[in-house]
């Protein structure tokens, strides 16, 4: 599992004084991006050997809100992962009581720029493996 802190900016929250759900999911992409990113693993490094990792699955359940100037964490978990996808779960958490505001998770596909499935080659797959199995 890693953990991303960040704080709700007034812009992601509606007139309501709350975060907008949508945030939550790139609240969730951010935690994703970190992941790869202590695999070893830059998204526009995939790109430029075009493979890209569209959404094909999203889920979230919402059970508390943050405001504005909360602060909150993500954690985010590989739950599955092999050649040609990777599954997280997610939690976002208020930091001023530890409540868990949203619950989610992404299925995410390796595909070329139109669209094709591919599998990952041995150079990517191998880091991201490493950590996949070090949390196992």
């Amino acid at each position: 599992m890693i953990t991303i802190r960040d704080r709700v900016r007034f812009v992601e929250t509606d007139m309501m004084g709350v975060v907008h759900h949508a945030n939550y999911l790139r609240w969730f992409e951010m935690g994703r991006v970190s992941y790869l990113r202590q695999c070893g693993v830059e998204i526009l490094d995939l790109m430029n050997e075009d493979i890209v990792c569209p959404i094909t699955e999203i889920q979230a359940k919402y059970m508390n809100s943050c405001i504005f100037d909360d602060e909150f964490e993500v954690q985010t978990t590989m739950v599955a992962f092999n050649k040609a996808k990777m599954d997280f779960s997610y939690k976002v958490i208020r930091l001023s009581d530890g409540a868990v505001c949203v619950e989610g998770f992404t299925r995410n596909l390796f595909t070329d720029q139109k669209g094709k499935i591919v599998r990952l080659d041995a150079k990517w797959f191998d880091k991201i493996n490493k950590v996949y199995k070090e949390e196992k």
